[in-house]
């Protein structure tokens, strides 16, 4: 009997898919990491996922459903390696994605060495994507059957390895169908809540949650047209391009357009100003054999998503080593430095990197 070690995180999705493993006749063992270091504020203990209450009813789905239960205490190194770089981002005027943080460097990384520590053979997660493994070629990662729910942006940036011992039972699910089966087997996570994006953020006010870790050094606000100071911020690290909180009344609609790191300046403009054909990536992470498309000065068409919550648009990127260019086919709103650009060709993840311009 074949063993995987599945994450879970006391919600439906991980437990739905215990189950559906188990079912499968996998040997299923639930493993639930505690991430939340309580020492920096009490919003750790509170939070909807990876916390103290959330772990001990991960165990009690585990028992219910008969499978084994174990928990890691990974506090230290979530917050070095995905809290810390998470704030640091924001105060430099970037608008980071810690899931996708998490998944590359905490959550998958841990649970193959736990697996590996117990001879299991595959890891799994309640994600809505898929993993696909051709008779000939690379693992594939692909989008979830359900397009409302799809999560395959946020694990583009898995190694071959990590995919290649990989399970996704929900990807062939509809969350609905996911809730109706938790419901039928009378599982307490079906009356939870959906876990936020950002699981250590309950009130989903990064610029309140940064603040108590940053040094807060207040600057002008800048209308771009002008170039004048029109305002006056208490921190960049408050601001995200796109926004329109916080902003000085200008008798017409405003957004921060652009954020000055080096100036301490937040940019204010109008909406069209948001509106760009073409950004730039960096740190790209490709999931296609090499030499695919990923010679220097290739390209290939696609589609592109710049954030998690949208469609991914057709656009044509240029590769330049572990750098590309998008350019997408009709004018796309507000990318952000620091958000991911991940490329489909289809329903198939090719890659992707974090925005630089």
């Amino acid at each position: 009997m074949s063993a995987v070690v599945v994450g879970m995180s006391g919600g439906v999705d991980s437990s739905v898919s215990a189950y559906l493993l188990k079912q499968q006749g996998y040997r299923v063992v639930g493993v639930s990491f505690l991430l939340y270091e309580a020492r920096m504020h009490s919003v750790y203990e509170n939070a909807p996922c990876c916390s103290i209450a959330s772990v001990q009813e991960a165990g009690q789905t585990a028992a219910t459903l008969g499978v084994e239960h174990a928990i890691i205490n990974l506090r230290d190194a979530f917050l070095a390696k995905v809290i810390e770089p998470f704030v640091a981002a924001y105060a430099e005027g970037r608008t980071p994605n810690p899931c996708i943080l998490c998944n590359r460097l905490i959550k998958f990384p841990y649970l193959l060495k736990y697996a590996d520590s117990i001879g299991a053979e595959f890891i799994a997660t309640g994600h809505y994507a898929r993993v696909v493994r051709p008779k000939q070629g690379v693992v594939e990662l692909k989008k979830g059957f359900d397009p409302a729910k799809d999560q395959s942006y946020v694990l583009y940036a898995l190694s071959h390895d990590m995919l290649r011992r990989l399970l996704l039972p929900l990807g062939g699910f509809r969350k609905n169908e996911t809730i109706e089966l938790a419901q039928a087997l009378n599982l307490a996570a079906a009356l939870r809540p959906e876990s936020q994006e950002i699981c250590f953020i309950e009130d989903g006010d990064y610029g309140t949650f940064v603040d108590r870790l940053a040094q807060r050094q207040p600057g002008p606000v800048v209308d771009a047209a002008t170039n004048l100071t029109v305002g006056q911020h208490q921190g960049i690290h408050f601001y995200t391009i796109g926004q329109r909180k916080r902003l000085p009344a200008m008798g017409k609609p405003v957004y921060v357009v652009n954020i000055d790191a080096g100036r301490n300046a937040v940019i204010i403009g109008s909406r069209e100003m948001l509106l760009s054909r073409s950004c730039r990536a960096a740190n790209a992470q490709w999931l296609v054999p090499p030499g695919t498309f990923l010679d220097s000065n290739s390209s290939v068409r696609g589609s592109v998503k710049i954030r998690s919550m949208m469609n991914d648009e057709p656009a044509t990127v240029n590769v330049e080593s572990d750098r590309f260019t998008i350019t997408f086919d009709v004018p796309q709103w507000a990318p952000a430095p620091g958000q991911s650009a991940v490329i489909y060709d289809g329903d198939r993840v090719l890659g992707g990197g974090v925005i630089i311009n």
